[in-house]
């Protein structure tokens, strides 16, 4: 059995580009900034970013290019895929990205109706913003006796 599935949470580094295909199907792509942050052996926080590219097609392309900009935090669930062409050089190339077939913005901030945005928010250009993981909910204990097997229902 194969299993091929990428979910990342992040923040856009550029506005979504838009275009057409041939056959009229509209296609999206733009690029995600993810972070992990850690204490190194000296116990120095440490934070570690990574760049994905992405590109969704057909109708949530349409609405990836209306609503997300610079700057805006996503959730993209895809498949992972790696294109290859020959560039004008001759040169074999490749480009790994991830295929979204599903997107969930993240909460509006202060003033954000949540209308298309035609403005990206105001950001310094080499400032990414972390995303602490303290301030992911996480799901209580709902006791701390476990669970009785006479419970389950199977």
């Amino acid at each position: 059995m194969n299993f091929n599935k990428a979910i990342i949470v992040g923040n856009l580094t550029r506005d979504p580009d838009s275009r057409t295909l041939p056959s009229g199907q509209p296609v999206v792509s733009f690029s995600v900034a993810t972070n992990r942050i850690y204490n190194d052996q000296g116990g120095n926080k440490k934070q570690v970013v990574e760049f994905h590219n992405v590109v969704v097609f057909g109708k949530l392309a349409d609405i990836c290019s209306r609503y997300l900009a610079k700057g805006r935090l996503v959730l993209i669930e895809g498949r992972i895929q790696t294109r290859s062409w020959q560039d004008q050089s001759g040169n074999k190339r490749y480009r790994t990205e991830i295929v979204a077939e599903s997107m969930q913005m993240g909460p509006r901030g202060a003033g954000d109706s949540g209308a298309p945005q035609t403005q990206a928010p105001a950001q310094a250009q080499d400032e990414i913003p972390i995303i602490e993981t303290e301030e992911l909910p996480s799901v209580a204990e709902e006791s701390e006796e476990g669970v009785n097997v006479k419970d389950i229902p199977f």
